[in-house]
């Protein structure tokens, strides 16, 4: 049983006892005996650490974790302190300055401040074999982030969902719920930001709305 520190540890509980669960936990443990896997096994679960349940107001969906070293910790697009930009998260901040005229940091990526004010930074799939993405695909996790956001879906209290890309989309389907959000772009990859992630201005738009809501805005600005 994972200990989240907050009231993900009730919500969850069930979640840990499934079958498909303990076969991606035997998995998990073979992985790191054979392998480097990002991120550090007590940082896989951080997103859901850092924002609870009920102080969920945003949620923004990754992929699946860095993974080059020093990268991942837990929070998707945020990377540790001290390591380069990644190529996604510098298009983040440029849309940022666009969007809200503040000047974003050229060298640190660590999106805590962010989960700490309630923007839930979810990847789809929370590990990853060292240089080589999308390689824990397929083995249990997506059915562990389709739960999370099917529980968050059964709140009332609105919720903005944020999906970037493809991969993200697939769980839009699981957001039935009419009281949320939901927000759809590109992926901020350099790959697919100038089909629609520049100019999306969805910062600017997630704090319109939960200043409508009224919910104190994300300070954007690290």
């Amino acid at each position: 049983m994972i200990d989240f520190n907050n009231d993900w540890n009730n919500i969850l509980k069930a979640e840990f006892e499934k079958e498909y669960y303990k076969a991606l936990r035997s998995f998990l443990v073979q992985e790191y005996k054979e392998y480097t896997i990002y991120p550090n096994m007590y940082d896989i679960f951080n997103a859901l650490k850092l924002t609870s349940y009920s102080d969920t107001k945003v949620v923004i969906l990754g992929q699946d974790p860095y993974h080059e070293p020093n990268q991942a910790h837990g929070l998707a697009f945020s990377v540790l302190k001290g390591n380069k930009l990644p190529p996604s998260l510098k298009n983040i901040f440029t849309e940022i300055e666009d969007d809200l005229h503040i000047k974003m940091p050229t060298d640190f990526g660590d999106l805590t401040k962010w989960a700490k004010q309630g923007v839930l930074l979810l990847n789809n799939v929370l590990t990853v074999r060292a240089h080589l993405a999308n390689s824990h695909r397929k083995k249990g996790w997506e059915i562990f982030t389709d739960e999370i956001v099917k529980y968050l879906n059964k709140r009332e209290d609105p919720i903005i969902f944020v999906f970037w890309g493809n991969n993200a989309k697939e769980k839009k389907a699981l957001v039935t719920n009419k009281n949320h959000i939901i927000l759809t772009a590109p992926h901020p990859s350099p790959l697919s930001a100038y089909q629609g992630f520049f100019g999306c201005k969805h910062f600017s738009k997630i704090n319109d709305i939960l200043q409508k809501n009224s919910k104190k805005p994300i300070d954007w600005q690290l």
